[in-house]
């Protein structure tokens, strides 16, 4: 769905207030649940999209030329072929987006990203079962991979950093930092 569960998102913003960053890429922004978060929080940021599923960017009005819009630059691809540049921000997230792709996918889109320079990765994922199809037409909304919290604890650690994380009954929410 291009929409999140409101879980996680309070523990989320409390991050970003903490840590304030200046540059935000939102992989998979759906119906920009992040950027209309995080956005009121600290005026200022560069926000960044990359879109898999171009009718998102009209139907939620992710780029408006009459408005503010929700984000300063829209990349309307798939993010594991997105040049390396767009993750070296000092927040990239990953907001309900690795469980529709093969875990390997997943896998090397993190270790992409804290590669080319990111600060500090937010992710969030379903930690239960859950099953999705194809949604609106969207082929890119099926969920590939179940993840369990376990799982995505050892491969955010494997990054090195510091991890922090909340568990709820649906999602689990990580913010790996670069710094220890």
């Amino acid at each position: 769905m291009p929409t999140s569960d409101a879980e996680g998102k309070g523990w989320s913003l409390a991050r970003f207030e903490r840590y304030l960053p200046s540059t935000v890429c939102d992989i998979g922004p759906g119906d920009g649940t992040y950027a209309r978060l995080f956005r009121p929080a600290h005026k200022g940021v560069w926000w960044t999209a990359i879109e898999i599923h171009k009718p998102y960017v009209a139907k939620y009005k992710l780029k408006s030329t009459k408005t503010r819009s929700m984000y300063d630059e829209i990349h309307v691809e798939d993010a594991r072929e997105s040049e390396a540049h767009f993750f070296h921000r000092d927040l990239v997230i990953c907001g309900d987006i690795l469980e529709h792709m093969p875990r390997e996918d997943a896998v090397a889109l993190l270790r992409r990203i804290e590669q080319a320079g990111a600060w500090h990765i937010l992710v969030s994922v379903p930690i239960v079962e859950s099953v999705q199809g194809e949604v609106d037409g969207n082929s890119h909304e099926a969920h590939i991979h179940q993840w369990d919290a376990d799982d995505m604890w050892q491969v955010l650690t494997a990054l090195g950093g510091r991890v922090e994380y909340e568990y709820g009954n649906t999602l689990g929410v990580w913010w790996w930092s670069r710094r220890p």
